[in-house]
């Protein structure tokens, strides 16, 4: 075992021992690249009748899966293939995109809460059997805050209320405009997508500070 090797046991079991504190208001980031989420009667119509989500991984949601299944996303500029499904299958539709993706795609996607789709551009889908245009559904995910209940309590915090969360490093900063999202299914995790973790050099796992 190498030098380095040794330090990260050393490191891991000093965790386990509880002798690590994390900052108050800690939270481990979740980052999302562009994926889709697709109704039963839309998934039948891309990839055949009767057909069933196909699970390869829970993430970090608990019941969220990624899926084997991948669609391509089309606009009236372009396309972006194999995009990943996400599971379970859910009542309506929709497709969450990055900023940069809107000039490839030739769409305008504003920045939404999931299920929030009124008013929300449509985008065509094309799976294995066939293809469909969603008359709306296109959005990029506003950043959020998954917890329980009693996390909330812990920091302070109640559902739907928007905060600012604190990055440090070098490329450190502050993210505003962070809705909390409070529910009794919840894993505890800050969710943003690639270009804003990109942006302040996050990656899964990585810890924001929450800033009321």
């Amino acid at each position: 075992m190498g030098r380095y090797d040794a330090l990260i046991d050393l490191l891991l079991e000093t965790v386990k021992e509880g002798n690590v504190q994390l900052p108050p208001n800690s939270v481990p980031v979740g980052v999302s690249n562009r994926h889709v989420h697709l109704s039963q009667a839309d998934l039948e119509i891309l990839f055949g009748a009767g057909y069933k989500l196909t699970k390869t991984k829970d993430i970090s949601q608990p019941g969220q899966f990624a899926c084997k299944e991948t669609v391509t996303l089309a606009g009236p500029k372009g396309a972006i293939e194999k995009v990943r499904v996400l599971g379970p299958v859910r009542k309506e539709s929709q497709v969450e995109i990055l900023r940069a993706d809107c000039f490839k795609l030739g769409i305008n996607a504003p920045v939404r809460m999931s299920g929030e789709l009124a008013d929300t551009p449509g985008i065509t889908l094309i799976g294995p059997a066939s293809g469909l245009y969603l008359p709306r559904g296109a959005i990029i995910a506003k950043r959020h805050i998954h917890m329980l209940p009693e996390d909330a309590r812990q920091f302070g915090v109640s559902d739907g209320q928007i905060v600012s969360v604190g990055v440090d490093g070098d490329r450190g900063g502050t993210f505003a405009n962070v809705v909390i999202r409070v529910t009794t299914t919840s894993a505890l995790e800050c969710h943003i997508d690639t270009e804003e973790a990109n942006a302040m050099n996050l990656k899964n796992g990585s810890r924001i500070t929450i800033i009321k």
